[in-house]
């Protein structure tokens, strides 16, 4: 049930010859996002669970699911932005049936992130299935 743009990522991912090349990756998706807005960052918004600092700002149009966030390390801002692929733009009631941990397992991330990126990860998903449920 995967976006068009994260099937894209995917589809980067199976050119890029090493961990090293993908994390470069993850990290340009990172830093081609728009930084959030400071007035944002607030308490309501910050994802607990993080080594970082994290943000994300969810909003909800005509039935579908859209956030933006931030980070204070750009390995984080960009698996930010590898979720808004998985996840932007998904129906708002369709959120919680897609399966994060299976779908960004077909990128390897789950066995190449550190235990404290791994349960980071974890709180930004849980952030979002929280969210959109509550708008459902």
């Amino acid at each position: 049930m995967a976006t068009e743009a994260f099937e894209d990522i995917v589809a980067d991912f199976e050119f890029l010859d090493d961990w090293e090349d993908r994390y470069r990756y993850v990290i340009e998706r990172g830093r081609a996002m728009d930084p959030l807005d400071d007035a944002l960052k607030v308490p309501a918004t910050k994802v607990d669970g993080c080594a970082s600092q994290v943000w994300l700002h969810p909003t909800i149009a005509n039935g579908k699911f859209d956030f933006e966030g931030d980070s204070d390390a750009m390995i984080v801002r960009g698996l930010i932005a590898v979720l808004r692929a998985l996840y932007n733009g998904v129906p708002v009631s369709q959120v919680g049936q897609v399966d994060a941990q299976a779908e960004l397992a077909r990128l390897g991330l789950n066995d190449h992130l550190s235990a404290q990126r791994s349960n980071g990860l974890r709180a930004m998903i849980d952030r979002i299935r929280l969210v959109a449920s509550q708008s459902a």
